[in-house]
């Protein structure tokens, strides 16, 4: 089969527009048996641009169809990001039978002339389970006097106090407004002064409560992405906030900063809406690349994917709170194929050498450090492209590196390592899903993760561990990919 270029780098279990550019998730909802993933859009050019809403269903958020724009610019601007709710009560006054979908996101509209720039929140709903839309007569619904930065509500129903509440990125602070009919809202709080990291504009807020694993405890989460910023090597990238809320204000109750993701290529991100109470998850997708070189990946006709959808969860380690994250449930029917690997002796001289050659690929292990300085293992996606994991048992940290993995030319940033430090390496447990143009790297149980794209000719044709001094042990292995191949 030949491959055209709309082909090449096209990832078999992420989400991709079928053409042009996409960059953050936008509305993730459930509703009636469909998960819905919209998403920030230029239907006309592979590079950002006026920005529309894509819309795709999935029934098990990884094979996705992709539908109709669902919100086009108008009067008031572009479509920036925004959420969708289920309106179950009808508090809105749009629905009289039965709930539908609001969506509330941002008109941005480009100041002409000396006037300047507005970001405005907006109203548009759905009867049809989100295929077509109504924008509100009324729109905008929330302006600011002076705010240029006012973008990117993210709301949600809070039982406690009976009302709608809705974050927004303002700048360098997120603003906590609610509105018991999402049309009238009023200010409750800022947050994010002096806390937090501040390298970049905070964007793409969401604030949802977790239980504490092994605990009676529910904590608040809060997240926050931070834009690029050319002094810093990490480009855009997502922080997290663990805290308080009571329908008004959110109280952090830590000093240090909390990274999401530690690989270069998770932004964005926010969680499902309305997900069944029967379920129980909360589920996350981001935006898979880095406003670094986002711009300028290497796909032809069609720009970014998503993430895998993720399961979050809270931890407690060392008497910190943390977030841990798992792919998702409904990605294990797609690896059928499996092979074991139990009690593999690896040195220096027997670096085991496992072939794979698939389309897309899982590999689980258990890794205990017998001596070995450093440990890792080698992601071979052709004979001489490759991506390399390295553990550092003397630092306590992991490298990913990228630099040889394919097509690395069109951005500087890009070749340079991605690292994570380590609460120990005596013992190991790494998931990695391989992709044709990503690679996902969950340690831990994904107390630690690492989101990294890469652009190989093949996603991959195997994989070999390595130590550079002394042994490991494998304790429990397996290896995963399609039946067909």
């Amino acid at each position: 089969m030949k491959i055209t270029k709309l082909d090449k780098y096209r990832p078999a279990l992420h989400f991709s527009p079928q053409q042009n550019w996409m960059n953050d998730p936008n509305g993730l909802v459930f509703f009636k048996g469909e998960y819905h993933l919209f998403f920030q859009h230029n239907p006309n050019d592979s590079v950002w641009g006026p920005m529309h809403w894509g819309h795709a269903v999935s029934k098990n958020m990884i094979e996705w169809e992709q539908l109709d724009i669902a919100l086009s610019p108008d009067e008031h601007g572009t479509i920036f990001s925004g959420s969708v709710v289920v309106d179950w009560h009808n508090t809105s006054g749009f629905f009289q039978e039965e709930p539908g979908l609001v969506a509330i996101f941002t008109h941005h509209l480009e100041g002409k002339n000396h006037t300047q720039t507005k970001q405005m929140q907006s109203l548009a709903y759905s009867y049809d389970k989100g295929r077509t839309w109504l924008k509100y007569e009324n729109n905008p619904v929330l302006t600011h006097p002076t705010k240029i930065d006012f973008r990117d509500p993210k709301v949600f129903w809070h039982e406690a106090s009976h009302k709608w509440i809705m974050v927004l990125a303002t700048g360098q602070t997120i603003s906590i407004y609610s509105s018991p009919n999402l049309k009238d809202w009023t200010f409750e709080s800022e947050f994010g002064e002096k806390i937090g990291s501040h390298d970049g504009v905070w964007e793409c807020p969401d604030l949802f409560e977790l239980p504490v694993e092994h605990s009676s405890e529910k904590k608040w989460v809060l997240l926050v992405s931070i834009g690029d910023n050319p002094e810093f090597d990490s480009g855009s990238r997502t922080q997290y906030f663990i805290g308080s809320f009571d329908g008004h204000t959110f109280v952090e109750e830590h000093d240090d900063i909390k990274w999401l993701d530690f690989g270069k290529d998770n932004y964005a991100g926010v969680s499902f809406s309305d997900i069944p109470k029967e379920d129980g998850r909360r589920i996350y997708l981001g935006w898979m690349s880095n406003w670094r070189y986002a711009n300028h990946v290497p796909t032809k006709g069609w720009r970014s994917q998503m993430t895998l959808p993720r399961e979050l969860s809270l931890i407690e380690i060392d008497g910190e709170i943390q977030i841990v994250q798992k792919a998702v449930r409904e990605l294990e029917p797609f690896f059928t194929k499996k092979e074991e690997l139990n009690h593999v002796i690896v040195n220096s001289k027997d670096k085991h050498h496992f072939n794979i050659h698939a389309d897309y690929a899982e590999v689980e292990l258990v890794l205990e450090n017998i001596d070995a300085t450093q440990y890792g293992l080698t992601i071979h996606h052709t004979n001489t492209q490759y991506t390399k994991i390295t553990v550092d048992a003397k630092d306590n940290k992991l490298l990913l590196e990228r630099k040889h993995s394919g097509n690395v030319d069109f951005s500087d940033n890009f070749p340079k390592p991605q690292m994570v430090k380590l609460n120990g390496t005596e013992q190991l447990q790494l998931r990695l899903i391989v992709d044709s143009s990503s690679l996902e790297l969950f340690l831990n149980g994904g107390e630690h993760v690492v989101t990294s794209l890469v652009y190989p000719d093949k996603a991959c044709e195997g994989v070999s561990l390595f130590t550079s001094e002394g042994e490991i042990k494998v304790v429990h292995g397996k290896l995963s990919i399609p039946a067909k191949n």
